[in-house]
């Protein structure tokens, strides 16, 4: 079974994510690539929140294709090109892991840029399952 790892020895984590999640032997795994916030018409939304929405979308269709659901997500790493758009992530996330019996663990890291300008968000995740 998979299970949220949060020590009581160290500090609760800052918002709604574990600090590690533990993955038994003999599960099954999805690696899912860096997605951006770029919509199959090719459209960019301006907002942060918007494009990691169409992230978390990307990575909801990434898992159904392996017969996986968000809730088999271990590990979420998200990157965003300045502080102002952690909060327009942060609600994208919340809502996609809203509901979800067993947090992630959850990074967010502030990068210079993406390989186009207009791209503020991207996120990847590992998913786990135990058959």
């Amino acid at each position: 079974m998979l299970r949220a790892l949060t020590p009581a020895a160290i500090r609760p984590p800052f918002a709604a994510y574990a600090h590690g999640t533990y993955v038994p032997a003999g599960a099954e795994w999805v690696l899912a690539s860096g997605q951006l916030g770029i919509a199959p018409d090719e459209t960019v939304p301006d907002d942060a929140e918007a494009q990691a929405s169409i992230c978390f979308a990307s990575i909801d269709a990434i898992l159904v294709e392996a017969g996986f659901s968000r809730a088999d997500t271990v590990r979420i790493n998200a990157f965003v090109t300045d502080r102002s758009h952690m909060a327009g992530y942060m609600a994208a996330r919340d809502a996609w892991i809203a509901g979800l019996a067993r947090p992630p663990a959850s990074t967010l890291v502030i990068v210079s840029g993406f390989t186009r300008e207009e791209f503020k968000v991207e996120v990847e995740v590992t998913a786990a399952r135990v058959p």
